[in-house]
């Protein structure tokens, strides 16, 4: 049976998937990297009122029109603290910025360019002109404005501009609860003893580093041990915290001991696929348990962070109502690469900057989906298609960021 091809796989993940209708109301210093339930309308003006621009002086424009015209000073307005009368013909009130432009006044007379004769007056050294250094109120954006849409992440920006809108808490989508679930006889936890034949369980804390950059929420389930109870009781903490997705680590392939597919299926798994045409990471499958989304991903850590980037990410974006983009960039290979087969190819590869801001990537010598360290180190995933020809140093590739270059 040929192997599923990547991008038909992320489409039958997704297919299903459904926004999560419960909203949750958190407060703004909460709100980083949520999204955005409902259209967001602002609560007043921005600015609220009209607000100097520069320091200088709120003048009536047509008062400035010849060089060398004074005018008498009548009051101060600063921010916080604005002049609360009017000014008329020859008059001006001492401003700075960000201060409420007095009644009266249509224009900024900047400091630059009045000369103080005495405590209460100033001579115009240049004229101004009608709304100069003036910001309107609602220049920005006006109260019961939509301005932040649904579906929006709220990053350092839209926070702030969320606060300007005197919003102090905001509707967002509730995170996915992501359950995840090691297996394997042969792990055990960090700290601990191990015996010859055993290993550290490492992958999960990677793919709960990967759930919680997607917007999602971690629950970590241990490691179940190779055995139906284990695993079962497993899945049952996974639905009785209410997982959106469950995730497990190791366990689905063919051998004797990889029980994790037959104790799913028992469960009532709806198994979309098995086995997809990819390297590293081709026993990957993918299902359902009523509501609760199944990935089971490889045991070899590099497989499994690599198809949680890949599927993983995608799909929490989904639940949370984004579309998901994959941060693929154009780059310059440095050395040369044979020609590919079948599955698709995930390259861990070192990635730099030229002066004039190309990117130049270099696969890893050694790409076994065993060793850690060379993904770590590495800066991006060089994606090579299926029966992708040779590709020499400098041609162009397309590789994945795995962190900002």
């Amino acid at each position: 049976m040929a192997l599923l091809p990547v991008d038909d796989a992320l489409e039958l993940i997704l297919a299903d998937a459904r926004t999560i209708a419960d909203i949750e109301h958190v407060p703004l210093h909460e709100a980083w990297g949520r999204i955005v339930a409902e259209p967001l309308i602002a609560m007043r003006d921005q600015p609220p009122f009209p607000a100097s621009a520069m320091d200088g002086y709120a003048v009536i424009a047509a008062d400035t029109a010849e060089p060398g015209a004074t005018l008498r000073v009548i009051g101060e307005s600063a921010a916080g603290h604005g002049f609360t009368g009017a000014i008329g013909r020859g008059e001006t009130v001492r401003i700075f910025t960000g201060a409420p432009v007095p009644e009266g006044a249509d224009a900024i007379l900047i400091q630059e360019n009045a000369r103080p004769l005495e405590k209460t007056m100033i001579e115009v050294i240049e004229p101004v002109q009608v709304g100069r250094f003036v910001r309107r109120a609602g220049l920005d954006f006006h109260r019961g404005e939509t301005v932040i849409a649904k579906g929006a992440m709220l990053d350092a920006g839209r926070l702030t501009l969320a606060a300007a809108m005197n919003l102090p808490a905001l509707p967002v989508h509730r995170r996915p609860r992501v359950a995840i679930l090691a297996t394997g006889d042969e792990l055990v936890p960090p700290g601990a003893d191990p015996r010859d034949d055993q290993i550290i369980a490492s992958n999960s804390f990677g793919v709960a580093a990967i759930v919680r950059e997607a917007g999602g929420e971690p629950i970590d389930l241990g490691i179940a041990a190779d055995t139906l109870d284990g695993l079962n009781r497993s899945i049952d903490s996974a639905q009785a915290a209410g997982a959106d997705i469950l995730v497990t680590l190791g366990g689905a392939s063919v051998g004797d001991h990889d029980l994790v597919r037959k104790v799913l299926e028992s469960r009532g798994l709806e198994l979309a696929f098995w086995k997809i045409a990819m390297r590293p990471g081709k026993p990957l499958m993918s299902g359902r348990i009523g509501p609760m989304h199944v990935l089971g991903l490889p045991g070899n850590p590099v497989s499994s962070l690599v198809c949680s980037h890949v599927f993983l990410t995608p799909l929490i974006a989904k639940l949370v109502g984004r579309t998901h983009h994959v941060q693929a960039v154009d780059a310059i290979l440095d050395v040369d690469l044979a020609e590919n087969d079948v599955r698709q190819d995930y390259l861990r590869a070192a990635m730099s900057r030229r002066a004039d801001g190309t990117l130049v990537v270099r696969p890893a010598t050694k790409q076994d989906s065993s060793m850690m360290r060379v993904f770590a180190e590495a800066d991006g995933l060089v994606v090579r298609p299926p029966f992708a020809p040779a590709a020499k140093a400098g041609d162009t590739v397309r590789a994945i960021l795995l962190r900002r270059i």
